[in-house]
């Protein structure tokens, strides 16, 4: 038999799995997904900076709402891809998506825990989902830029998403899907783009 889980390390795992299936944008996925083990990620850096960055943004007036915390997203193929997200953080130029603001301004990471890839997992897939606290701030929505020149971090915002089609045609692609449901996120500060912004802090990897 499996040697007994830690109570710590299976109450991690159940916070992770509802977060997760709370985070899905297709329910027929509650099914889909077998998720093994959870780690903690404990980064006092960067559970620092998001306070420091709620606490800055708090003073220049944003609503509980805007401070709120919400989950996001990454996925990686290994873990060693995964661990180094949780060390380093997210950084900019980190992404292959260009839709919704320049790669190298900011990141991007997934709204829904089961839209992490532009195409379907194939059954049998594995990966490391690295669940994400984010804050999301003042978000701007913005429509989908598929040109060389891409959008750039709007001033006074702190985050894009792409603008909303509730009338999605069931036939929506998947890759249409997933860029539709990322968050595009930055931090400018006097004209210059943090390279990793504080808003997002990893959380657990599973």
């Amino acid at each position: 038999g499996f040697p007994p889980e830690s109570e710590e390390s299976s109450s991690l795992l159940q916070t992770a799995v509802s977060v997760l299936q709370s985070s899905y944008l297709d329910s027929t996925s509650q099914d889909g997904f077998r998720y093994s083990r959870a780690t903690l990620v404990e980064n006092d850096v960067f559970l620092s900076e998001l306070k420091a960055f709620a606490q800055a943004k708090e003073a220049a007036g944003y609503s509980q709402e805007e401070l709120e915390e919400t989950f996001a997203f990454l996925l990686f193929d290994n873990e060693d891809e995964a661990k180094e997200v949780c060390q380093t953080g997210l950084r900019v130029n980190s992404s292959s998506i260009s839709t919704l603001g320049d790669p190298a301004k900011g990141v991007y990471i997934s709204k829904y825990a089961d839209c992490l890839l532009p195409r379907p997992w194939h059954p049998g897939k594995s990966g490391y989902i690295v669940i994400c606290k984010l804050i999301k701030g003042k978000v701007k929505v913005v429509s989908e830029n598929h040109t060389t020149s891409y959008t750039c971090p709007s001033p006074g915002y702190d985050c894009h998403v792409a603008v909303s089609r509730n009338n999605l045609p069931s036939k929506t692609s998947h890759s249409q899907a997933f860029a539709q449901s990322q968050y595009y996120v930055y931090e400018v500060s006097d004209g210059s783009t943090a390279e990793r912004p504080r808003q997002i802090c990893p959380y657990i990897v599973i």
